[in-house]
């Protein structure tokens, strides 16, 4: 049996899943967290990574192994290829205001927007690198003048586990390489001119591999294991489930992600669609709104229970949680743009100040905020054929059962699992097989719920929310 690994290195933890390469049957796996916060040195991910694979037994007998990373997060190299600074990670918003610069250098208004979605298919808010080196530039020049190489986390992740190469050996792939704000979906090339207007010099970039490409090998215990190119968590979790053309993944984890596996690329300019890339060679138009999975941990903690029970009283209170309305902006918010936004309740009467009310209220303003994503995805022309709910927020069964509701689809749900790290195994074991398509491993079975469409619980949200643009 030959055995593949994939890793996912997220916000919070790193998960790494050994597989059979031909069937894709989980062997084994392991875990480590991450620490928390917005900047995080990336020797933590290097210490998180060792743990999770002693965790998943190791790696002595695996033939493949891939990363898939969270995105965007801005990893700053000297010319001897030490770190520069904690990394800026996705979520780190003080850049936002660094985003406005850049889009009005390239014109006023919708036309500085245009030119980014042109240039880049996305157009700059905070989570995005290009702005992170901005911000580093006006706020840290000396560590700006350090930078000789820019990389994402599972760049510089793969270029560890490959022995740190030299800067020339980075490498990274179209998925990942397409949320910088430096790298064109539609042309498959740097805009070297966008990094450097932001970090204001130039820098080396890591050469994006081809979907099933080799980046290496793995130096150590592992004897020589190939190394795949690697890909965004985005793009990684597609792969993981499955997701072929019109399939959309809506994930609830850290973030709300709405993807649609697309085969022309997207150009946005209203910038809440990102063109991204996918691992496969299409294109992977998503949305990511910044609060998700954690609206549903801070309700619980406010209302001091479980979350067994925070879905109890929710599914108990009736839809639209009679005029109640959460808008869930608890770290500012990525879509729509506003950085420093805060979370808004409205609608609190003597007959909704219950429990049961704001437990409902959270889990519907947590998924409007995806169904308004769903809704633009849905609009770029590719045609819906299938919506996936994944990550760590399916888990909970008021969450799965007010989605078709309020997304106003049919809503399948995959069993729980690493998708990330999955598509990352997937990942490797087509860079061992070759050829134009990753392996087709059997899927899993899904749970298929219905929609009831509620319509007057978006139209009600939408209400609020637009009351509440000019909080921050």
């Amino acid at each position: 049996m030959t055995l593949v690994a994939g890793v996912d290195s997220s916000t919070q933890a790193c998960k790494v899943v050994v597989r059979d390469a031909d069937s894709g049957r989980l062997v084994r796996e392991g875990r480590a967290a991450h620490p928390d916060g917005t900047e995080v040195d990336p020797a933590a991910w290097a210490a998180a990574l060792e743990e999770a694979i002693a965790a998943a037994g190791g790696l002595d007998d695996v033939a493949a192994i891939a990363v898939g990373g969270q995105q965007h997060g801005m990893v700053c190299l000297d010319e001897h290829g030490d770190v520069v600074r904690p990394a800026l990670l996705w979520n780190d918003t003080r850049s936002a205001g660094a985003a406005t610069d850049l889009i009005a250098e390239l014109g006023s208004g919708e036309s500085g927007r245009r030119a980014w979605a042109d240039a880049v298919g996305l157009v700059p808010v905070a989570s995005f690198t290009v702005t992170k080196l901005r911000w580093l530039a006006e706020h840290e020049p000396d560590n700006a003048r350090r930078t000789a190489a820019v990389c994402l986390p599972h760049d510089w992740l793969t270029w560890r586990l490959a022995g740190s190469p030299g800067l020339d050996g980075l490498v990274t792939d179209r998925g990942d390489a397409s949320g910088t704000g430096y790298w064109s979906a539609a042309t498959g090339a740097y805009r070297m001119d966008l990094l450097e207007r932001a970090l204001g010099s130039t820098a080396v970039v890591p050469r994006v591999l081809q979907p099933a490409e080799p980046a290496g090998s793995l130096t150590g215990g592992a004897g020589g294991a190939v190394l795949g190119p690697g890909t965004g968590d985005n793009a990684a979790a597609a792969l993981g489930v499955g997701a072929e053309p019109g399939d959309v993944i809506v994930s609830i984890g850290t973030s709300g992600v709405v993807s649609i596996v697309a085969t022309t690329p997207t150009a946005d300019p209203s910038g809440i669609v990102a063109g991204f890339a996918d691992a496969t060679g299409n294109f992977l138009p998503l949305v990511v709104t910044l609060n998700a999975a954690r609206v549903l941990d801070a309700t619980a903690r406010l209302l001091g229970i479980g979350h067994a029970e925070l879905s109890r009283l929710a599914l108990s209170a009736p839809p639209g949680s009679g005029g109640l309305v959460l808008v869930p902006y608890l770290e500012g918010e990525r879509t729509p743009d506003r950085p420093w936004s805060t979370g808004a309740v409205h609608g609190l009467t003597l007959s909704t100040a219950e429990p049961a009310f704001l437990a409902r209220a959270a889990v519907e303003g947590l998924l409007c905020g995806l169904a308004d994503g769903l809704e633009a995805v849905a609009g770029g022309g590719t045609p819906v054929r299938r919506v996936l709910l994944v990550g760590g927020g399916a888990r909970s069964e008021a969450v799965r059962r007010l989605a078709p509701a309020v997304l106003g689809v049919p809503v399948l749900v995959p069993p729980p699992g690493e998708y990330v790290a999955d598509g990352a195994a997937r990942q490797a074991a087509w860079v061992l097989a070759g050829g134009d398509t990753p392996p087709a491993w059997p899927t899993t079975e899904t749970e298929v719920l219905e929609a009831d469409p509620q319509p007057r619980v978006r139209e009600r949200y939408a209400e609020v929310r637009d009351l509440t643009a000019g909080r921050g």
